[in-house]
């Protein structure tokens, strides 16, 4: 297949790209040309993908026969994308979140859960129903928490930051809050086992790491995974809403349950998820974090240390 990437230079698209021309397709890469392209001799497109004109100027005379959009948050991201390809694409596969769903008490979260409105990640579900509406042969795939190495969002790296350095690990509640990471192999495992495989179209998936896992139990597997003993983490849980952080960000993740079953994308795709939490973790922090120098670097624990010195 002739496939279009949207993006395709940072964390997901980096190993969905490698893995797509792996598995013999042409991948083509559209994005502002600021990182090289993951494999050498790809055909990249470079242009400003909010800019609907230069989207239309430069992908019009183009023709794909899949198309997998990465990073578009809002339903003004992908509206002109879909404007360009209707009917003129086998496959559409976009990647919303988890994030979308409406909290909830009966969990896991399941592909027909209700959506929240007011989420943040709102613009997600409204491109999806967008897409939808329009016709184009969609498939939606909802990860939760992504780690792996080239994570650009601070996720394990907040732990292994702590860590390393033999400090306390601040929680917030009881520490008891279920969590779930997805490692971003096996993300972009599932999204290329959806092409070919027409059942996909017009479906949802849910995908992570098909176990669960406390705030706690998450700090424990994090030390585990840098080599210290689990037993020896001292784990400092704090009530947030006695403090005002103000936009400092004091805990990586959503203080709440969120987890979702992926029963769906194992049944259809045919998708198992190839690392366990400590062996994903162990891959991040050894060929991520320690070979990027992060824990030598200089970190900001003011946040910590005001949280430290309450408890």
């Amino acid at each position: 297949m002739r496939i279009l990437m949207m993006g395709g230079t940072r964390f997901i698209g980096v190993y969905l790209t490698k893995m797509l021309v792996e598995q013999g397709h042409e991948v083509v890469l559209f994005n502002r040309g600021n990182k090289p392209a993951p494999v050498e001799g790809l055909k990249q497109i470079h242009g400003d993908r909010t800019d609907a004109s230069q989207l239309k100027e430069k992908l019009s005379s183009e023709n794909f026969d899949a198309i997998f959009d990465n990073n578009g948050r809002e339903l003004s991201d992908t509206q002109p994308l879909a404007e360009i390809f209707k009917d003129r694409v086998q496959h559409f596969v976009y990647m919303s979140s988890a994030g979308v769903y409406l909290k909830s008490d009966q969990m896991p979260h399941v592909e027909g859960d209700a959506v929240d409105p007011k989420s943040r990640h709102k613009g997600k579900f409204e491109t999806e129903a967008y897409l939808t509406q329009q016709g184009l042969p969609v498939t939606s795939i909802r990860p939760t928490y992504i780690y792996g190495p080239q994570n650009y969002n601070d996720l394990e790296a907040w732990f292994f930051d702590r860590i390393v350095r033999n400090r306390p690990i601040p929680i917030p509640g009881n520490g008891l809050h279920i969590t779930q990471f997805g490692h971003v192999k096996d993300l972009a495992a599932a999204m290329a086992a959806v092409l070919g495989k027409s059942q996909a179209v017009g479906q949802i998936y849910n995908v992570s790491g098909d176990r669960y896992v406390t705030f706690d139990g998450l700090a424990r597997a994090c030390a585990i995974a840098a080599g210290k003993s689990d037993q020896d983490l001292q784990i400092v849980h704090y009530d947030a809403k006695k403090f005002d952080f103000g936009k400092r960000k004091a805990f990586p993740m959503r203080t709440q349950h969120f987890f979702a079953a992926v029963d769906k994308a194992k049944t259809e795709l045919g998708w198992h998820p190839e690392y366990d939490l400590i062996s994903g973790l162990k891959d991040s922090f050894l060929n991520d974090y320690l070979a990027s120098g992060r824990d030598k670097a200089e970190v900001d624990f003011s946040v910590d240390d005001e949280i430290l010195k309450a408890a």
